[in-house]
């Protein structure tokens, strides 16, 4: 099973040491998913994922985002 963090600031930038940590976090679900990780930050929210790679072994790289940009997904699960 992969390993998904985040955070979301509701009302404001978060504050950079909170934006920061997301690389922490995220190294600390190394065991979750060995094959690969990545993270995605923006003045606002910080998501972070670590990849298990049972299924589609060549992609599935996440966070994900759709074609223009402007809407970030981390997930665990298949979209159909």
């Amino acid at each position: 099973m992969c390993g998904i963090c985040g955070v979301i600031s509701l009302d404001g930038d978060l504050p950079s040491n909170v934006r920061d940590s997301i690389g922490a976090m995220t190294d600390q679900l190394v065991h979750r998913g060995p094959d690969g990780g990545a993270i995605h930050r923006t003045p606002w929210f910080a998501f972070g994922h670590r990849r298990l790679a049972i299924i589609d072994r060549a992609g599935g790289d996440q966070p994900m985002t759709n074609e223009d940009g402007s809407v970030w997904i981390v997930f665990n699960g298949e979209i159909y």
